[in-house]
């Protein structure tokens, strides 16, 4: 939903808070000797929950610290016009339980997301939405957030209008919606690897012949899917075609170099397939 805000809370992201140990007392029971020495009852501090991101990032293990936020909290503003809000206390524990975020070397989402989730935090399709939403903000700050500006928003609304496509032909679905988010992750790792892929952007040759080759792929896929649509009455059919053909239109513009052929063309392969 455009322009909203979204209050993710602690409940949808993070897992189910540890236990605090009870302090026990390890008590001599033995009969030797009075001279044996007695063991001092072994005493367990704990922090605060309020302050367990304070206690990790005193730990020499712990090289996170320098991402926690010190203000109250964080409001991060998306190009999709969503904005997420979270806690100090939240954000910085979800720093701690997911490093992954901040390594060296940056996997894609989907993978990401299958091998650092489990079943206690962002399980749920809100908690998969809002994991690729911070993947994208923290990833967003190692690329450089103003300097591949316009590339990620090129990249944001090719992926949003494949989607959009999709959707329309699909007649709707809870996957889009969740995909509506979920581009974010994606567009901003393509962002990541754009650097490393410079001669995508950079061919010399002229790649008209290719991107005709893919529009007119889509806009094939348009008339046979018409042809056996029967959900939409027929006086309705030639004003579904026309917008749906001027989303391909939007496509049609917006891919201006092999780089952006080649990530829409993965982005519809990999996330759009019929059955």
């Amino acid at each position: 939903m455009k322009n909203a805000l979204i209050s993710i809370s602690i409940l949808l992201f993070l897992g189910c808070s540890q236990p605090k140990k009870q302090a026990e007392e390890l008590k001599d029971t033995s009969n030797t000797q009075s001279s044996e020495k007695t063991e001092k009852p072994l005493l367990l501090k704990h922090a605060n929950q309020d302050d367990n991101y304070t206690e990790k990032a005193n730990s020499k293990k712990n090289q996170l610290s320098k991402h926690y936020i010190q203000t109250d909290s964080l409001i991060i503003h998306t190009e999709i016009g969503e904005t997420a809000r979270f806690s100090k206390k939240e954000i910085n524990e979800i720093i701690n339980n997911h490093p992954e975020f901040f390594d060296e070397f940056i996997r894609n989402p989907d993978l990401t997301y299958h091998k650092y989730v489990n079943g206690l935090d962002f399980a749920s399709e809100v908690g998969q939405d809002g994991y690729y939403l911070l993947y994208a903000y923290f990833l967003k700050q190692k690329n450089g957030t103003k300097k591949y500006a316009p590339q990620r928003m090129r990249l944001i609304n090719i992926y949003s209008n494949i989607n959009a496509l999709f959707q329309k032909l699909q007649h709707g679905g809870t996957y889009f919606g969740h995909q509506h988010m979920r581009i974010l992750g994606y567009a901003e790792y393509a962002v990541y690897t754009m650097p490393k892929e410079g001669e995508l952007i950079n061919k010399k040759y002229n790649i008209n012949q290719q991107k005709l080759l893919y529009i007119k792929s889509l806009r094939q896929l348009i008339e046979d899917e018409n042809a056996a649509d029967f959900d939409t009455p027929a006086t309705e059919k030639p004003q579904r075609l026309k917008e749906l053909h001027q989303i391909v239109d939007k496509l049609d513009q917006l891919i201006i170099n092999l780089f952006y052929l080649r990530r829409a063309q993965e982005f519809q392969y990999s996330n759009y397939e019929y059955y």
